[in-house]
Formats: C-alpha cells, structure tokens, sequence
C-alpha cells in the first residue's frame, strides 16, 4: 500500500520515515519529494508498505501525531490525477 505522509518539517529525510513506519511493519521504501530546481523537500513524501494491514494500522496511528514539532497528515495515497 502506498501512503501519504504531509505536513513534514523540511529537515525530515527518508530514512527518518522509515524509521517511524518500520515500528508499524515492512517498509518497501520511502520517498521524500524535493523540488527539481533547489533540491530541497517540498515537506511530504511516500512510504510503501507489502502488508495492508500492518499500513492500515500505520495510518490510523501516524495520522495527527507529531513528528519535529509538526503534526503529520498520513493517508493511503490516491493516484495522480494528470494535470495536462
């Protein structure tokens, strides 16, 4: 399951993410979006985990919780809608 992770303070890095979703099960892997000029985190990102009910539980106790003084925002990732 792919799942959204927002409102994350610009210092946060991939392996931080996986770091707090590993506690909840399997990570596949993670990614933090930057910005494709300076290079610097756009402040959310994606975390891949194999089990649904282990990112379910993930989700459901991530969401709201505070990472870096920040409260995150932690859903299941909606597909791209293209903005062309």
């Amino acid at each position: 399951m792919n799942i959204y992770v927002g409102n994350l303070d610009f210092r946060v890095d991939e392996n931080d993410l996986e770091g707090i979703f590993e506690e909840y099960g399997s990570v596949s892997s993670t990614k933090i979006i930057t910005d494709k000029f300076s290079g610097k985190s756009k402040g959310f990102g994606f975390v891949e985990m194999e089990n649904k009910a282990e990112a379910e539980n993930a989700i459901k106790e991530l969401n709201g919780s505070t990472l870096e003084n920040r409260e995150m925002v932690v859903n299941e990732a909606k597909p791209r809608n293209n903005r062309f």
